[in-house]
């Protein structure tokens, strides 16, 4: 038996998961989506896995450039999570447009404010569903001092570090 969409999305809307923004390519050509379905997979070789939907220009510039780069937002950045999901009517390289940007020295996007910001290349991907689950082998990484922005029962809050 399976569930159906309606519960697995009220199910799901009760894991807390960390936003990020899975960013690629460079000047006009740069696409992002905000997702929260990203996670470590080892750290021999450091890697970790991002899970794109197959309709997005995103997810054809990364099987294209073989590349991407994923930022974890700083608890501030709601406005910036909600652009890269579409909710301001930004499109393609115009989400670029909000937040301040730079490019890595792979030439991946890097968001500045980012807790933290990391660049893959990718090893491995499979379709599943509606998606494409990209395994990407960390190359280089920026961390900053920050709480992490998290999203549960259609909320953003505050991951707060109590180091």
């Amino acid at each position: 038996m399976t569930i159906s969409t309606d519960l697995f999305r009220q199910t799901m809307s009760l894991f807390p998961g960390a936003v990020t923004l899975v960013t690629v390519g460079q000047g006009d050509g740069r696409r992002g989506i905000t997702a929260t379905a990203v996670c470590s997979v080892t750290d021999t070789p450091p890697s970790l896995l991002v899970c794109v939907n197959r309709a997005t220009d995103t997810c054809t510039e990364i099987t294209r450039l073989k590349s991407f780069s994923v930022q974890l937002l700083d608890h501030t950045s709601d406005d910036i999570a909600l652009a890269f999901a579409g909710a301001a009517g930004l499109r393609g390289a115009q989400k670029f447009s909000v937040g301040a940007w730079e490019e890595t020295d792979s030439g991946l996007p890097q968001l500045t404010t980012a807790v933290a910001s990391v660049c893959c290349e990718v090893s491995s991907y499979n379709d599943v569903g509606s998606h494409r689950v990209f395994i990407g082998e960390i190359i280089d990484s920026a961390l900053e001092v920050g709480d992490a922005l998290i999203y549960a029962r259609a909320q953003f809050g505050r991951a707060q570090a109590t180091l």
